[in-house]
Parts: structure tokens; C-alpha cells; sequence
């Protein structure tokens, strides 16, 4: 896909900063499961974090292709910290930048462009993950607030988030008709975030429950339109499935040349690893399967920026890419062998990193039930 000069500088830039910064601290990160701050610091400066904020609110303003771009840069590097601005940057400011008002815009975003407050999304529920219309979460207009109460669960960025955009139910009636989306402050009396939960991979990364006990919201932080929630967050879902589906392509295009490079030195039986006609095909496979993906997310990047639905599209490029990605580390820790099982060789971590790709933004077996609806709605 065809990048602007000014994307191709960002992503120049951003690529020698995690070569130079990332990189280096990308096993303690890991090992501490925690992002120091002075590398967020440095991610601030950088302008990281208004990455798809517009200009006149502090930000860089990337549109879909430029903020896929430099997912796919992110993806090469520790994944806890690419999970942490690609959070940030996408589902959890996305949604304002697209339905705020401009007294929203104006509160919210010029913060949250330098990164001094950070963002997350508040959608799953213990028993409303892939079935929204089982969300239970509440909010009661009652004067000039919205009274909120209900628990959301593994919530990305939630314990270093200041800014929360929620999905509650206005009228239960309704069902998923009935769902609204609201921007809620850390500082609202009644929210409360849980302890950092450990997970098997995307360390550096905090997910925590948050819970709402007559958490109190001010009117004029309902976000769009009241009942439009769960089709504001489908719409923010969309994007965010193709860019997840970049960042798995960046993931995989390190996978192989790590793959490359250890089949060069490594012998075996007096040959080369790289001379082992099975190895060249496992690793010939990996390149197609990247290749196909960054395909499909292509496709889906023009079908969005055309103003088309693109449900489909982007379905298919995240229900691919993680798949996808899935097959390559498992290639690559084969192809490593016993040193791809050590954590010397950050292999290993990726494939712990990866098998949530499938899970978050939608299962695979959601985006499979995404696609054969639309196909059969197409007939």
C-alpha cells in the first residue's frame, strides 16, 4: 500500500526508536511485567500517543492506512508495550475522536495526544464477552448525572487509565438497542479498577475488572447518541480488528527474520539448517501466510477508507493474520528448536504473546460467524 512521505518518516522514526530504546529493555519489561516510565516518557516525546488524534487537538492525526503502518513497526517489538499504545491510540480514543462533541474533543483528547492521561475501553463483561446482548452493566439518568453500576473484566490499560470509555445499558428493554457509550474520569466517585491481572503473555501490559458502584457520570459525558453504544463500538471494533491484524503482520515478518538469520549460522549434521529442504519449506509457508495476511488487511484498510462497511473485510484479515500468526511461531520455535523454547531467543515469548491475537477484538469464531452472515445476507 502506497504511504505518504510524512508516514514513512513516522515509521522511520519509530522503528529506530524501538531498535534504540524498546528493544534493549524488552526483556525486563517482560520479566518485571511493567513498562518503566521513563520509556513512556520517551514514547510522550515522541508523540506516540496522538497518533490517530487529530492535529488541532495535539495530535499526529493518522487515518487508517498510517495508523496500520505503524502497527505493523509496533508488532516488531515488545508486544506489552505496542498493546499499550495501540490501546490507546485505537478502540480507547478512536471513539471519541469519531462521536465526541466538541466540548468532548476539547476535554479529552489534547490530554490524551500528549499521553499525559491514557485511555481504555470498557465493553466485556464476565458473562457479556462475545454476546453483548448479555451485557448488564447500568446507567440511570437521574438530574444532571448518569448513575452507573455493574463490573467490566479484563479491561487493557485499565489500572494506568484516566480516561474510560464505557458501554452500559440506558434501557433494558431494548437489548443491544439499548446500550450507550460514556466517557468516564478515573476521579468519578464510584469507580473502582482491580488489581493488575497476571496473564500468559502481553506483560507490560495492564488488564484489570473495573467496577461501577453508583459511579456518577455527568449528562454531558454521554458519548453519541443514547441506544447507538453497541453500534459505535462495532464500528470502533471494525478498525481496530484490521489494525490488530497489521501489528500480527509486523509479528510474524520478525518471526521470519529471525528464522532466516538462525538457519544461516546454525549446523546441523555437518549442514547448514538453511540447506534442510523440510526447514525451507516450513519457513516458505511462514512467508506466504504473512503475505496473505498483509493482503487481506490491505484490502480491508481500502474498503474502510473508501467509507464502505468493511465488516466483512475486516473480519476476515484479523480471523487470517492471527491464525496465521499463530502457525508461524509455532514454526519458528520448531525451527529453533530447544533454544526456541528458551527465553533467550524471545521466540518463545512471542508465541505466549500471540495466542491472545485470537481471543481479543472479537474470537476467531466470532469473525467466522461475521463472515458467513454477511455472505449469506450478500446471496
Amino acid at each position: 500500500m502506497q504511504l505518504s512521505t510524512e508516514v514513512t518518516q513516522l515509521c522511520d522514526e519509530i522503528r529506530r526508536f524501538i531498535q534504540k530504546e524498546v528493544e534493549p529493555r524488552s526483556r525486563w519489561i517482560e520479566e518485571n511485567d511493567a513498562i518503566p516510565d521513563d520509556l513512556v516518557q520517551k514514547a510522550r516525546e515522541l508523540g506516540l500517543f496522538g497518533l490517530t488524534i487529530p492535529e488541532q487537538y495535539g495530535g499526529i492525526g493518522l487515518d487508517l492506512a498510517g495508523k496500520c503502518a505503524v502497527e505493523e513497526e509496533m508488532g516488531k517489538t515488545n508486544y506489552g508495550f505496542a498493546t499499550l499504545i495501540g490501546n490507546h491510540t485505537g478502540i480507547s480514543s478512536t471513539g471519541i475522536v469519531a462521536l465526541g462533541n466538541e466540548q468532548q474533543k476539547q476535554q479529552y483528547l489534547p490530554r490524551m495526544a500528549s499521553g499525559e492521561w491514557l485511555g481504555c475501553f470498557a465493553l466485556t463483561e464476565a458473562q457479556a464477552g462475545s454476546d453483548p446482548a448479555a451485557l448488564r452493566t447500568s446507567a440511570v439518568r437521574k438530574g444532571d448525572r448518569w448513575i452507573l453500576n455493574g463490573e467490566k473484566i479484563f479491561i487493557t490499560n485499565a489500572p494506568v487509565a484516566h480516561v474510560f470509555t464505557v458501554m452500559a445499558l440506558t434501557d433494558k428493554s431494548k437489548g443491544i438497542k439499548g446500550i450507550s457509550a460514556f466517557i468516564v474520569e478515573r476521579s468519578c466517585k464510584g469507580l473502582a479498577v482491580g488489581r493488575n491481572e497476571l496473564k500468559m503473555g502481553m506483560h507490560g501490559c495492564t488488564t484489570a475488572p473495573v467496577a461501577f458502584n453508583d459511579c456518577e457520570v455527568p449528562a454531558g459525558n454521554l458519548l453519541g447518541a443514547e441506544g447507538m453504544g453497541y453500534v459505535q463500538a462495532l464500528k470502533t471494533l471494525t478498525q481496530g480488528r484490521v489494525t490488530l491484524a497489521a501489528r500480527c503482520v509486523g509479528m510474524m515478518d520478525k518471526l521470519i527474520g529471525k528464522c532466516v538469520e538462525y538457519m544461516k549460522v546454525r549446523a546441523q549434521g555437518g549442514h547448514k539448517l538453511a540447506e534442510y529442504q523440510g526447514l525451507q519449506w516450513m519457513l516458505a509457508d511462514m512467508a506466504v501466510q504473512r503475505d496473505a495476511a498483509r493482503g487481506l488487511t490491505e484490502r480491508a484498510i481500502a474498503t474502510l477508507m473508501r467509507g464502505e462497511r468493511g465488516t466483512l473485510e475486516a473480519a476476515a484479515a484479523k480471523l487470517y493474520a492471527t491464525e496465521a500468526l499463530g502457525k508461524v511461531t509455532d514454526a519458528a520455535v520448531q525451527i529453533h528448536g530447544g533454544m526456541g523454547y528458551m527465553r533467550e531467543a524471545g521466540i518463545e515469548t512471542t508465541f505466549r504473546d500471540a495466542r491472545i491475537t485470537r481471543i481479543y477484538e472479537g474470537t476467531s469464531e466470532i469473525q467466522r460467524n461475521i463472515i458467513a452472515a454477511q455472505l449469506l445476507k450478500e446471496q
